[in-house]
């Protein structure tokens, strides 16, 4: 983990309603052996909110293109289903929970974030 992704753990770890976990592999085929699992992404940090019955995807970029962000955000756009269904046997994440990417950018950086990503 990075410097600047510790820094959003801490920040989110500070809600105690939120359980933080980094550098989560979302595996779509189970299975503990990354060279046979098929597609597989590390997410920055999953963050699972009690309080609020959702999981968030977070990633953190410092890039100036954020072009790795967004072709992981197409990734998992592409496989979704299977992506939701990951976290939920994998993380014991209700299957109901809805799901969403959270980005953390620096301010620069959030008006392409918003030009580049669908509403």
């Amino acid at each position: 983990m990075d410097y600047f992704q510790g820094v959003v753990a801490e920040y989110l770890s500070a809600d105690r309603a939120i359980f933080v976990n980094p550098e989560c592999c979302i595996q779509l085929n189970p299975g503990n052996s990354l060279k046979t699992s098929g597609p597989h992404w590390s997410c920055d940090i999953v963050a699972v909110s009690f309080r609020e019955s959702a999981v968030f995807l977070c990633e953190v970029s410092y890039s100036r293109t954020l072009a790795a962000m967004f072709r992981r955000l197409r990734e998992w756009n592409a496989n979704w289903p299977g992506v939701t269904a990951t976290l939920a046997r994998d993380n014991s994440i209700p299957a109901s929970w809805p799901v969403r990417p959270w980005l953390f950018v620096p301010d620069e950086r959030q008006g392409l974030a918003s030009r580049t990503l669908p509403g």
